[in-house]
């Protein structure tokens, strides 16, 4: 197995999105905050429909939102202490996780993201896959692949966000077999 891939803190996963900003727009942050200024939004609806109106989406936006009314406080948190506190009721589980991030740095260009509830798996365009401690005894790895039905090991998901439809529940480290990877390896596959 590989290496496993370092975990973006929230201070990088900023830097990317500054740069997704620039080279999206041809703009800097620091122009469109000055705009943002004087706009003077009431709230954040009202300034993700303008941010959208000029073509701004996704984390360009997101990051524009944060800059203008405050980052959550678990941005500001390490990725450790996310993951930290994701297994802290079910330590048992962690070496799955572990498992897993091994098998997502087997795979080409994989940037890993902590989040508040669940560590993102990203590929060179989009998030490919969410892993999130969904109960006491088990690790649900959900998957956007799009097109393909539960069968076998893929279930169907729910409530794990952006697309993602199928799962693949892990309950040990025995199950993040050669089987997995190549589940794995299609969700990146479809989504680079």
């Amino acid at each position: 197995m590989a290496e496993t891939p370092r975990i973006k803190s929230w201070q990088d996963m900023r830097e990317w999105q500054i740069g997704l900003l620039e080279r999206g727009t041809g703009e800097t942050l620091t122009a469109w905050t000055g705009r943002i200024r004087e706009l003077a939004p009431d709230g954040e609806q009202e300034l993700r429909e303008w941010l959208g109106a000029r073509g701004v989406t996704g984390y360009a936006q997101m990051l524009l939102v944060h800059e203008t009314f405050g980052y959550p406080d678990f941005l500001r948190q390490s990725a450790d202490d996310l993951i930290d506190a994701q297994y802290a009721d079910r330590p048992e589980l962690r070496p799955v996780l572990d498992a897993v991030l091994l098998r997502a740095a087997e795979l080409q260009q994989v940037t890993i993201q902590a989040r508040k509830t669940f560590v993102a798996l990203v590929g060179p365009r989009r998030t490919f896959a969410r892993i999130r401690p969904t109960t006491r005894t088990r690790v649900d790895v959900g998957l956007r692949l799009p097109g393909e039905q539960p069968a076998g090991r893929l279930l169907t998901a729910k409530g794990m966000g952006d697309e993602m439809g199928l799962r693949v529940p892990l309950g040990e480290v025995g199950e993040v077999d050669e089987e997995f990877a190549r589940v794995l390896g299609r969700a990146y596959d479809v989504n680079t």
